[in-house]
């Protein structure tokens, strides 16, 4: 295989030559949106600055290194129609680590490997894992990875992992989220509010918080919980794209009013397919989203929740930071505050 190096990532993203070799070595004077670009294409094509400085002086390496694990594939990381909110969380690893001088290598690993004895993983552990100093996890992992990789390196995760009760992590409140939005649709004169998903991979953890949250919120304010009304919400009743949209616009039909979705590509896709249905959002349905990633070309505004995405970048590699003295000490979960941004997609409830 041909060896990457650092004048063609400079020609991929239209930057110098120098620009590059200064996000590897952490420059105060480059932007972290340019640090975390250079880093994700760095990652895509397979060229890691941090080893092969190791390798040429045969010394021991003068700073910590944080390795960044993103569990999704590089196709659907990498996609233009949406914004990843993977990137966004990278500029704020990358902002704490250009700031307390830490080195930082990203790898993408497949969802579907679910053992860390996987080449996979021991191609990372017997390279570049030989120089990290702990992990930083985007994305569900399953969960006998994470256990694994628990016992390898100190870690925190990026999101809320399914089941991992040993394992810190910096994530959003889901909850105040979707009661903010539920709370706004029920001013709006909403009562018959369902919820949307998709199928992942990887059991979607922050997609069944976020249910969980829905579900608390609507109890709590007397709604009516129709099983009917939840799409895609329970692991023996995952449906395909197509039946998923078809059952939507049946929903919609049949009395719902809005729809909660668990995340904002999912918003835009539903509202896209809802059109095609013969549906209008928000006249006939309003829809909302979770996320607040920029809007998509020819796409109307979507009401959501923003996420601070960069904060829990930050906060997480400062937690990362703290484990690496105190590994063994009592597990955080920290979850950061979110706020409401209003769009085009939430209207009054329509009359039926």
């Amino acid at each position: 295989m041909k060896q990457v190096n650092q004048q063609e990532i400079a020609e991929a993203l239209s930057l110098s030559r120098a620009t590059v070799s200064r996000c590897f070595t952490n420059h105060p004077g480059i932007n972290p949106e340019t640090r975390a670009r250079v880093f994700e294409l760095a990652s895509k094509l397979g060229y890691n600055h941090m080893v092969m400085r190791a390798n040429k002086s045969g010394g021991k390496r003068s700073r910590p290194i944080f390795g960044v694990l993103v569990c999704t594939s590089e196709e659907e990381y990498h996609r233009l129609d949406y914004e990843s909110p993977g990137r966004l969380l990278i500029k704020g690893i990358s902002e704490y680590c250009q700031l307390a001088k830490v080195g930082l290598s990203v790898h993408f690993v497949d969802p579907s490997v679910t053992s860390v004895d996987d080449p996979a993983y021991t191609d990372l552990f017997s390279t570049v894992g030989r120089h990290w100093s702990g992990l930083l996890l985007l994305y569900p992992f399953p969960r006998d990875v994470i256990d694994q990789l628990l016992i390898k390196y100190p870690c925190v995760s990026l999101v809320e992992q399914r089941g991992a009760g040993e394992l810190d992590c910096v994530d959003v409140n889901h909850y105040q989220g979707i009661a903010m939005i539920i709370n706004r649709l029920h001013e709006l004169g909403h009562r018959r509010i369902g919820f949307y998903s998709k199928a992942y991979a990887i059991e979607a953890s922050w997609s069944l918080r976020r249910f969980g949250a829905y579900v608390e919120k609507m109890t709590q304010m007397g709604l009516p919980l129709n099983e009917s009304d939840m799409i895609n919400t329970h692991s023996n009743r995952m449906v395909s794209l197509a039946e998923s949209f078809d059952m939507a616009a049946e929903r919609v039909r049949d009395g719902v009013t809005a729809f909660v979705c668990a995340a904002d590509h999912q918003a835009y896709d539903l509202i896209r397919e809802l059109s095609k249905r013969g549906l209008r959002v928000p006249t006939d349905v309003s829809v909302t989203g979770f996320d607040g990633i920029h809007i998509p070309a020819n796409m109307a505004p979507l009401s959501t929740i923003r996420i601070p995405y960069r904060n829990i970048g930050y906060v997480a590699s400062n937690r990362l930071k703290d484990l690496m003295g105190k590994r063994y000490g009592p597990t955080q979960h920290i979850l950061l505050g979110c706020q409401v941004r209003e769009g085009e997609t939430m209207a009054a409830a329509p009359r039926r």
